[in-house]
């Protein structure tokens, strides 16, 4: 399970178990027909594996729904074929569907929290598809459910089994749903962005688990994803959508290597990588896509291809063969040209080395517990400890990322920092003042100066208020604006400078795209001139070319008004790419903080070398942590690692301090950088291997 793409498909022969022509899927809304799949073809061999990649809106999911028919209602497949080793898919009867799904093909949902009953136990819900199909009795079917979670990597299968969903983390839930689409061994499988949103570590776990199950039991596997890397690391072969349409179809490898549609380059170069000078822009491609209820007459990627020709504006591309098994919906490389390499980003001055001033934001000995409701009368109180003993610094001008798995205390420790929440202990420091405990009328005129970015700009924006009245309301608070009329010009000054036009203020929220939306926030950030941005996973759940947009605006930003950010994230490529320094969480403690490059060049703490090894890149060598992390009720004694770290030592028993190891290096080990190995991506199919040519 090495991840190479090296090897071409071996189904070139074989009936393909899943075989698409010209799919066409509408729906039938009040402004008219949106041609969500316009004429999408592709095939599926027997254990091939299969991506379809494209940022949001591109109709890659509506795709995966209707291989199985599980449209919603205004929905409509109105065109094309689906056949399953031969078999026609929409010609079937209710009753032979219900047959088909779950036992010979089986699909894995984006959410699990959502795709699992949250009424009813784990084991019930994995063995519910095995008995309803009849392939075994009931007490067989029981047997075979723990084996299968067991097989996924859930710890104590037996105890699991008994549990309800709300009681696993996201990533024991996939693994859930992994379970339950492979009970019936199933000659095809469809995972819709099963590692969306999911810690690297996580998603390095779940991949793993669908490259085994695709080598162990032949199972072919179609993966849909907006991450190029993700897709990379399983797949042989990649169909790029965009607007409804496949744009590129070709192996994995010569995608990554060279891209022959504009859309798929710009997939391939927005993508950070690990070998980039830190604060080196990204490549990203401005505007949205084309209003499905109004599309283009020629090229649907046209008004936003910089290698657009005039041929491109009034013909509509089919797709055409432009190497040897590689089809592209382009005129410009329809004669088998290849596109230009992006221009090599100029490498970044070093960021100036820290002096002696006091740093901007500071955090001292941080600490934080939440204490639960008492389950009874006589029950003892509990203590979730979020963050347990955290020293941080924050200078002027700086970029600095804060990493870690879910619940290893990162966003707490961004409310702490901005005093959304009361520490228990420790103290916080801004501009040299503390405000540890300092009252909300204290707080008042320092909020200004430090400002945050929440991860989910939909929750943190008032959907009952347009952008204009959003932005304009701390201004006009905090008495930035003589008059409403000057506000309102400061808004449009301020959506100008965030990438938006000024018209947009009377937009509402729900009118943006998601990126759009992220540079709202970035905009009400921005509105009474911070000195300090905390930005807590502002690009988490962004497509990689808005991603990218968001990522280099920061930077601008960064560059004009001196910005110093704070920013948390759990994907490390991003966060090599944007930051100075890095520091790494684990169960509310900073591990290890140095210098991005050297952080990720040569890791010191084994949890770090652990996270970058997990990074979704070809021919990576994992490093396999065994469990999750401890609960957070009851703090382990001596490292908090131990249990997880694989070259754990008796001294571990002690807890290691955060000290200093080399010159701007601090890691909280006894044994640091005695567990260090060095991957090596795989050279014909590696995005940096590309992208450094």
């Amino acid at each position: 399970m090495d991840g190479s793409l090296t090897t071409p498909p071996t189904t070139t022969l074989d009936p393909p178990v899943l075989e698409v022509e010209d799919l066409r899927t509408v729906f039938l809304t009040d402004a008219g027909v949106v041609r969500a799949v316009d004429g999408v073809s592709f095939r599926v061999g027997a254990g091939e594996t299969l991506g379809i990649v494209g940022e949001s809106g591109s109709g890659k999911s509506v795709t995966a729904l209707s291989l199985l028919r599980l449209l919603d209602e205004q929905a409509r497949i109105v065109g094309g074929t689906i056949r399953f080793k031969g078999q026609d898919v929409l010609a079937m009867r209710p009753a032979e569907l219900r047959a088909w799904r779950g036992d010979q093909a089986a699909m894995v949902f984006q959410d699990p929290m959502t795709g699992l009953n949250p009424v009813l136990r784990i084991l019930r819900q994995v063995t519910e598809h095995i008995v309803s199909h009849g392939r075994m009795p009931p007490a067989e079917a029981r047997q075979r459910g723990v084996g299968l979670l067991r097989r996924m990597g859930v710890a104590a299968p037996e105890r699991a089994a008994a549990s309800y969903p709300h009681q696993f983390s996201g990533g024991m839930r996939q693994r859930v749903m992994l379970a339950i689409g492979v009970a019936n061994d199933p000659a095809l499988l469809i995972a819709d962005e099963p590692t969306t949103a999911l810690d690297v570590t996580i998603q390095a776990q779940i991949l793993d688990l669908l490259r085994g199950l695709n080598e162990e039991f032949g199972t072919a596997i179609v993966l849909v994803s907006h991450d190029l890397g993700v897709i990379a690391s399983v797949c042989r072969r990649v169909v790029v959508m965009y607007a409804g349409e496949a744009v590129e179809e070709a192996a994995t490898a010569e995608v990554l290597a060279d891209p022959r549609h504009p859309y798929a380059w710009a997939l391939v170069n927005a993508v950070p990588r690990l070998d980039a000078p830190i604060g080196a822009r990204l490549t990203s491609i401005e505007g949205m896509p084309p209003d499905p209820l109004h599309l283009p007459q020629g090229c649907r990627f046209e008004p936003r291809c910089p290698f657009k020709i005039a041929r491109c504006a009034t013909e509509h591309p089919p797709m055409l063969e432009v190497a040897p098994g590689r089809r592209a919906r382009c005129w410009v490389t329809a004669d088998g040209r290849s596109l230009p390499r992006p221009a090599v980003p100029a490498t970044p001055a070093a960021p100036a080395a820290r002096d002696a001033a006091p740093p901007l934001l500071e955090a001292r000995d941080l600490v934080k517990h939440f204490v639960l409701p008492r389950r009874s009368l006589f029950a003892p109180a509990e203590k979730v400890h979020a963050v347990n003993g955290v020293d941080i610094a924050l200078g002027r001008g700086e970029s600095l990322g804060v990493v870690g798995e879910s619940g290893c205390g990162k966003s707490t420790l961004a409310r702490l920092l901005t005093r959304l929440h009361e520490p228990t202990a420790g103290s916080v420091l801004f501009e040299g003042r503390d405000i540890t405990h300092a009252s909300p009328a204290a707080l008042r005129p320092l909020r200004p100066r430090l400002q945050m970015v929440f991860q989910d700009p939909y929750a943190s924006l008032n959907p009952r208020m347009t952008v204009g009245e959003i932005l304009v309301e701390p201004i006009l608070a905090h008495g930035r604006a003589a008059s409403r009329q000057a506000a309102r010009e400061r808004v449009g000054e301020l959506l100008t400078t965030v990438g938006l036009k000024p018209g947009f203020a009377s937009r509402y929220p729900h009118e943006f795209s998601g990126g759009q939306r992220q540079r709202v926030s970035i905009a009400r950030a921005l509105a009474l001139d911070p000195a300090a941005v905390v930005a807590d996973e502002p690009v988490s759940a962004l497509d990689v070319n808005v991603q990218a947009q968001v990522l280099n605006l920061m930077q601008d930003l960064q560059q004009r008004l001196g910005l110093s950010y704070l920013f948390i994230a759990h994907d490390l490529a991003v966060v090599r790419a944007f930051c100075d320094r890095v520091a790494v969480m684990y169960l509310g403690r900073i591990v290890e903080e140095g210098p991005a490059a050297e952080i990720f060049a040569a890791p010191l703490h084994p949890y770090t070398v652990a996270l970058t090894s997990a990074i979704p890149e070809p021919g990576r060598q994992r490093v396999v942590l065994g469990g999750e992390p401890p609960s957070t009720l009851r703090l382990p004694e001596g490292c908090a690692f131990r249990a997880r770290c694989p070259v754990a030592r008796a001294a571990c028993a002690e807890p290691p301090p955060l000290r200093e190891v080399a010159p701007g290096r601090r890691a909280a080990c006894h044994f640091p950088g005695d567990f260090a190995p060095h991957p090596t991506p795989v050279r014909s199919a590696s995005l940096a291997d590309h992208q450094r040519r």
